[in-house]
């Protein structure tokens, strides 16, 4: 495969990534009444582990110690932190300020490559970019009601959880180089983020129960969450992290809220706003305005 094909496809795989995350709410809301957002998250990621396995069924050995501490790091900050904090963050503040905060998560990844990668410099057009995308993200998660209020705690642990997933993409940068196969590499991360998720089982409501898989919907769901949310996707993502660039790839964040509000209105029958499909159009417009920049300096290295 041409650079240039290889580079399509990895654009390809970090929309169909976000095309995916950008519908999970659907089963997560379904699965909310029975399940804890603990056991959502748990039991997705056991479930992705086992088909991760199923599919690259491979041993790889394990490597210096410097190497582990990096598959072990993505696994507590891409999978245990990041989502305990998101989860934790809705319990404390609106959902509509997580949104609009978690956005930021691309922002902040490239404030953290632009340090710790030297090959990921910042132009002003990002910058540019994040602004308006920011802006229609706001538009779209407000939604015409404009009740965004301060809740410290909650708020906090909304920015936290994006620098956790600012972290894990640095991270994921770094395992991408060391050229195992992607998802030999994603198992072993989330095989770190299930060992470091065991003790948070123990101190918050968990509760096994097995029964509740009976139920045709709340399999159907988690399998959607487990296979398709968390195994597929973590794969094309961190591939696409592998030959984009973190920077390049966080970009596509900006596009879940667009994908969100589009399911919404095809799968719940919600109305769109004139204000929704303003903030769809800012963000879609900062989106191409963050990417364009960074296509170009690519150009010119």
């Amino acid at each position: 495969m041409t650079d240039s094909r290889k580079k399509a496809a990895a654009h390809f795989a970090a929309f169909l990534t976000i095309l995916i995350w950008g519908t999970t709410f659907i089963s997560t809301k379904v699965l909310l009444v029975e399940f804890t957002p603990l056991e959502i998250l748990f039991f997705r990621f056991i479930l992705g582990y086992i088909v991760l396995w199923a599919v690259y069924p491979r041993f790889f050995k394990m490597g210096r110690i410097r190497e582990e501490l990096l598959f072990a790091g993505a696994g507590l900050c891409g999978v245990t932190m990041y989502f305990l904090l998101e989860n934790i963050a809705l319990v404390h503040t609106l959902a509509s300020n997580v949104g609009i905060i978690v956005s930021l998560a691309p922002f902040i990844t490239a404030v953290l490559a632009h340090f710790l990668l030297k090959e990921e410099p910042l132009h002003l057009q990002f910058f540019i970019g994040f602004i308006v995308a920011i802006l229609g993200i706001v538009f779209i998660t407000l939604n015409g009601s404009y009740i965004l209020k301060l809740n410290p705690l909650g708020d906090v642990l909304a920015i936290l959880a994006c620098l956790f997933w600012g972290a894990y993409s640095i991270l994921m940068r770094h395992i991408s180089k060391l050229g195992y196969p992607a998802v030999g590499s994603t198992r072993r991360v989330f095989f770190y983020g299930l060992i470091f998720m065991l003790p948070v089982l123990l101190v918050f409501d968990f509760r096994l129960d097995l029964e509740r898989f009976a139920e045709g919907s709340h399999l159907l769901n988690l399998l959607f969450l487990g296979m398709g949310a968390s195994a597929l996707c973590f794969v094309t993502w961190n591939w696409s992290v592998g030959v984009l660039g973190a920077v390049k790839t966080s970009i596509y964040i900006y596009l879940v809220p667009v994908i969100t509000v589009a399911a919404s209105y095809l799968v719940l029958h919600e109305n769109i706003t004139g204000t929704a499909l303003l903030g769809t159009f800012l963000t879609l417009a900062g989106l191409f305005l963050s990417e364009k920049k960074t296509k170009k300096a690519k150009k010119n290295t």
